[in-house]
Order: C-alpha cells, then sequence, then structure tokens
C-alpha cells in the first residue's frame, strides 16, 4: 500500500489516468450486464444454432453476405432492417442472432430487438471476421 501512494505522490498524472481507466472499464461492464441482449463468440453461436435453432439475422451487404455467411443465416440489409419484419416477428420468443462483418451495425440491431419486445436477443461479437478466425466455415452464395 505505501508503494502505491509512493506512486500516487509522484506521478499524479499517471495516477489520475489509472483512475479514470478503471471506472470507464467498470462503466462498460455495467453497461453490458444491463443492456438487454447477450454477448456470443463463434463456438457459443454454433452451440445457440444446434441446440436451440437460432434465427441467425446477418446484415451485410448483400455482396458481402454472398461472398460468404453462417449457414442458415436470413440476409436483412441494415437500410430495410425492422423488428417487425415478417421473418423476425415471427421468432419473437427464439433465439435471435444478430451478426454482420465486424459486430458493429449487428450490436445497434440487437439493441432495436429488445427494446421491440423480444426475449433472447443475442450478438456475434467481431461479427463474420470473428467467425472466420475460429476457423468456422462460411457458405457462399444465396
Amino acid at each position: 500500500m505505501e508503494t502505491l501512494k509512493a506512486f500516487a505522490a509522484s506521478s499524479p498524472i499517471l495516477s489520475l489516468a489509472l483512475v479514470v481507466l478503471t471506472v470507464a472499464i467498470v462503466a462498460n461492464e455495467f453497461a453490458q450486464l444491463f443492456r438487454g441482449y447477450k454477448t456470443l463468440r463463434p463456438a457459443g453461436l454454433t452451440q445457440l444454432i444446434n441446440q436451440e435453432s437460432a434465427l441467425v439475422v446477418d446484415l451485410s451487404a448483400s455482396n458481402d453476405f454472398e461472398k460468404g455467411h453462417i449457414a442458415g443465416s436470413r440476409n436483412v440489409m441494415p437500410s430495410s432492417f425492422d423488428p417487425e419484419n415478417k421473418t423476425l416477428a415471427q421468432a419473437r420468443s427464439l433465439p435471435v442472432v444478430l451478426v454482420c462483418r465486424n459486430g458493429q451495425a449487428s450490436a445497434a440491431a440487437a439493441k432495436r430487438l429488445k427494446k421491440a419486445g423480444f426475449e433472447k436477443v443475442h450478438w456475434l461479437d467481431g461479427g463474420i471476421v470473428a467467425w472466420q478466425q475460429a476457423d468456422l466455415p462460411l457458405v457462399k452464395g444465396r
């Protein structure tokens, strides 16, 4: 404890930076707990697909979707994404997993689904890039 006090006294700027970063990390972790949708890694997604028949919605552009997507996923353009879409509306009580190329667009869509009353909303952290890095297969074409 004395070493920490000595560090704080000799390096006030670094000490302040440490406190700010610690608060930011804790705030981010709390935000993730209360955002309403769950983060999945590729292994968790494969388990959810196999055990609970999750609906996977890919928000990639059509040409990116055709270059490679998760087997069984449905392509919905981000500009036309609507929680009341007939494909999505039928899956209100099923697990719905949102994916995109890097995970950014799908995180925003997951938030919209949760607000629309969907019960089991998931988001693939890292998107298709993370899926490929896990050496999992992609399907080409439509």
